[in-house]
């Protein structure tokens, strides 16, 4: 495999294959849990993740990489097998989050700063050495009538970008996420405000990287669709490709090699939707997803958490990853969902 940024960032974007999203944090992984009534142990999170990783059709074929939380980054199937060793052997790049969390933003009311600049060189080399080449960093981006201020956005961007530099010194691809909260209180915002926000927070992330002097093809960026809020949905799937790809195209360079969406709260179907449609347009990038609920949702409650439901979680996990991976092309159709 190439240690270029350049080549290891297409890697993660092309050919329809897409990022699996398996960095849940202790305490949302457990929320997930919850919904199955499992008890979240080290154990029980660790047969989820390999229930995953070893599903070989959708690792293969659907998935070029894989976020890690720090814990999973380090931990071993029940064999023993690293659980990196099993991402390495399907073709698939592992990577790691390495944001500490968004925590409330002094003198900003509503607004959170991302935290975890402390010390990350020093970690960022621990985890290359641990076999992680792309890292993930989280900006929140609150949505209202009077959310976001400017300060928390340029606060969360200068973030972002002294996170992107330091992983491009340690010869780790920085994934740049400013997530403008689809889900977030109120929730009730339209699309034209979405529209507005996400286009702002992007002219304002990519001028701090400038700043920063991140090399943008060595990069990948992502970022939310835009989307209504979650109460206040009425725009059709083709409403939000086209209005998600005019904001991209008027603020993301294209020397950037890939975009790969969060679904942000949306349905698993409406997400794989979204994406299709997205890819409709012609676009200077490659364009598919990084899904955390969207890919796991359904493979979850098909394991319901019992050894002897493996292959049907797997069965779901692997549907999921190809009604994606048709998305990431643009040849997803509703009716293909009828096939699982």
């Amino acid at each position: 495999m190439s240690e270029r940024l350049e080549d290891i960032a297409v890697q993660m974007v092309a050919g329809g294959r897409g990022l699996l999203a398996a960095d849940e944090s202790t305490s949302t992984i457990k929320k997930r849990f919850d919904t199955i009534n499992l008890e979240s142990t080290e154990t029980s999170r660790r047969d989820y993740r390999e229930m995953l990783f070893r599903s070989d059709e959708a690792m293969k074929k659907y998935i070029s990489g894989v976020i890690l939380f720090e814990e999973t980054l380090y931990q071993k199937a029940a064999d023993g097998t690293p659980f990196v060793d099993i991402i390495r052997a399907a073709g698939s790049i592992p990577g790691i989050k390495v944001d500490t969390g968004a925590k409330p933003m002094v003198k900003f009311p509503g607004e959170t700063i991302t935290e975890g600049l402390d010390g990350l060189g020093e970690r960022l080399a621990k985890y290359y050495e641990a076999g992680a080449r792309f890292a993930k960093w989280r900006g929140v981006i609150a949505i209202s009538s009077s959310l976001p201020t400017r300060g928390s956005v340029r606060a969360n961007a200068q973030a972002l970008a002294r996170y992107a530099a330091l992983c491009q010194e340690a010869k780790i691809v920085p994934i740049v996420e400013p997530e403008c909260l689809m889900d977030g209180k109120p929730g009730d915002h339209n699309i034209d405000r979405c529209a507005e926000v996400t286009e702002s927070t992007l002219r304002i992330v990519f001028e701090e990287l400038a700043e920063a002097r991140v090399s943008l093809e060595g990069m990948i960026l992502k970022p939310n669709m835009v989307i209504d809020g979650k109460n206040a949905r009425k725009a059709s799937v083709e409403e939000v490709a086209e209005r998600t790809v005019q904001v991209l195209k008027r603020t993301v360079p294209s020397a950037v090699p890939g975009i790969a969406f969060l679904s942000g709260g949306q349905t698993t179907e409406e997400a794989t939707a979204h994406l299709s449609a997205i890819n409709g347009f012609d676009l200077p990038w490659l364009v598919t997803f990084s899904y955390g609920r969207a890919l796991q949702d359904s493979a979850l409650k098909a394991w319901n958490g019992k050894p002897e439901n493996v292959a049907a979680g797997q069965r779901e996990f692997t549907h999921r990853a190809e009604m994606n991976s048709l998305a990431a092309k643009g040849s997803w159709k509703k009716d293909l969902e009828q096939a699982a």
